[in-house]
C-alpha cells in the first residue's frame, strides 16, 4: 500500500499517489512544522519550547526517551532521546494531539 497520509479537518485518511508522475525518481521526507511561525522544528529545543507554550509538561522519568504531558488530559507524547530518530509517526502523533498548532508535510528532495 502506497500514499501519503493526510490528516485534514480532524480526520486522518491515506492518499494514494502510485500514479503521480510527479513523485517517480524522487524521495520524499516529513517535516513537523510549526503553523503559526511557519517554522520547520528541526531540533528538541524547539519543539520543547513550542509544547511547553502549549501548556505540555516534560516528563524526566525515563533518561532514554523525552516524555510530555498535560494535566487537563492523559495524552503523552513520547519521543526517542536521538533527534534522528525522530520518525514521521512521532510527528503525527504530536500533530494529532496539537492538530491546530503543527502539520507535517512532505520535503521532496
Amino acid at each position: 500500500m502506497a500514499g501519503v497520509w493526510v490528516f485534514k479537518n480532524g480526520v486522518l485518511r491515506l492518499v494514494d499517489n502510485t500514479g503521480s508522475d510527479s513523485f517517480q525518481g524522487s524521495s520524499r521526507r516529513k517535516v513537523l512544522v510549526h503553523l503559526s511561525t511557519n517554522q520547520v522544528v528541526t531540533l528538541y529545543e524547539v519543539l520543547e519550547r513550542i509544547l511547553l507554550s502549549c501548556g505540555w509538561e516534560r516528563y524526566y522519568n525515563d533518561p532514554d526517551i523525552f516524555q510530555f504531558h498535560k494535566r487537563s488530559n492523559v495524552h503523552l507524547i513520547s519521543l526517542p532521546k536521538a533527534f534522528n530518530k525522530f520518525k514521521s509517526m512521532h510527528m503525527y502523533d504530536i500533530v494529532v494531539k496539537n492538530h491546530n498548532v503543527f502539520e507535517v508535510r512532505d520535503i521532496i528532495t
